[in-house]
């Protein structure tokens, strides 16, 4: 069934603030295999003119996707998670995650459509810093599949 229409532009609570901490980062930085030393060392990170080691730019995914199980989870848009794959990723950053970050996210649904059986939603999350700096915006697509034989 088609999702509603009218959930386009439906925003949710900001997030709880997550604390960016330097362990986090390195093991971030290890899991993908990227050796830059802006990720764990704060000399060289401080020698590019940040203040503290910053995340690599796919960090933040692990906070703005949990922000957007609101909208997974909201009983009134019916979205079926057990059919759901991630579609695509994209981030516009404003300055990068850095070590010391309490970030919250306000997420909203952008688009919702429907192709060829599947429901398509685009979800928004707005990072913000402690001062409420911007830092970086998400874009997540969720696909639910059609259910099979449809």
């Amino acid at each position: 069934m088609a999702l509603d229409q009218s959930f386009v532009g439906r925003g949710y609570p900001p997030t709880a603030p997550y604390e960016v901490g330097r362990a986090k980062i390195r093991e971030f930085a290890e899991a993908v295999g990227d050796t830059n030393p802006v990720y764990t060392d704060t000399d060289a990170a401080k020698a590019l003119g940040h203040p503290d080691v910053i995340a690599p730019p796919t960090f933040v995914f692990a906070i703005t996707f949990q922000a957007a199980r609101q909208v997974v989870d909201d009983p009134q848009l019916g979205l079926d998670y057990s059919r759901v794959v991630h579609g695509d990723q994209k981030f516009s950053y404003t300055r990068p995650v850095r070590a010391g970050d309490r970030l919250s996210v306000t997420t909203s649904i952008e688009a919702v459509k429907s192709l060829a059986g599947n429901d398509i939603v685009d979800v928004r999350g707005e990072v913000h810093d402690a001062s409420g700096e911007h830092v970086v915006t998400a874009y997540t697509k969720l696909v639910s599949r059609a259910p099979e034989g449809n």
